[in-house]
């Protein structure tokens, strides 16, 4: 079992030092699994941990490359009312994961490996039809799959490639009618030796105090008032 205390990934400060039983835990199948699903509310270091990992990988030659990938959900704005084109209408989208590997990479190893596509950072519709061998994929955001886009990401790891899903299932943006597919994935992979599964709960959030106030006010309003938004 992976230790607090020996914990060996690094960003650019120095050694990156999980702070919760769940982040050890998560962590743990991230290393030793081959798919590892990551549930929670945002803030507990779900997609900062498995960037950090990835890149752990990478730099020891575990993977050649490493994929993020987000699913486009138009929340609000419509994309076809946004400014430029396609690819500038979606950055706003994927702009977070490329905010954490600048600040795990710093610079220089950022522009090095985004320009060689040895990291890439893409729409999950971009990922059909394409096998990942010698990869590390992280699913951002996978709450807002459905259970065809899940079931082809899924479906895209090749051999000796590891895959990290991470959701929030309390924050789903697809329209009513459609299920989601990171609840779905959860309930028919949970008993596969191959997969490990964390749920990470309020006192996981590495925010803001208020952060987790906010969130137990609403989960309060929502439990008294039985409405989900």
């Amino acid at each position: 079992m992976l230790k607090k205390k020996k914990f060996f990934l690094k960003n650019r400060f120095g050694f990156i030092i999980p702070k919760t039983k769940m982040q050890i835990s998560y962590l743990n199948n991230i290393l030793n699994k081959t798919i590892t699903f990551g549930i929670g509310v945002s803030g507990t270091g779900k997609t900062y941990l498995a960037t950090a990992a990835a890149i752990d990988f990478l730099k020891k030659r575990k993977v050649n490359r490493i994929i993020l990938a987000r699913p486009i959900v138009e929340a609000g704005e419509k994309l076809g009312y946004l400014p430029g084109n396609f690819n500038q209408k979606i950055n706003p989208y994927l702009s977070p994961i490329y905010d954490v590997l600048f600040e795990i990479l710093g610079s220089d190893y950022y522009k090095k490996y985004i320009n060689n596509n040895i990291i890439e950072v893409v729409p999950l519709a971009y990922m059909r039809g394409r096998t990942f061998n010698d990869s590390f994929i992280i699913l951002d955001e996978a709450q807002n799959t459905t259970i065809i886009q899940m079931k082809m990401f899924l479906t895209r790891l090749g051999f000796n490639s590891f895959a990290v899903i991470n959701g929030d299932i309390s924050q789903i943006d697809l329209p009513k009618k459609n299920h989601s597919g990171l609840k779905h994935a959860v309930k028919i992979c949970k008993d596969l030796n191959e997969v490990g599964i964390t749920f990470f709960n309020i006192k996981d959030i590495m925010r803001s105090k208020i952060v987790s106030y906010i969130i137990q006010a609403y989960n309060k309003f929502e439990k008294d008032f039985k409405i989900k938004f």
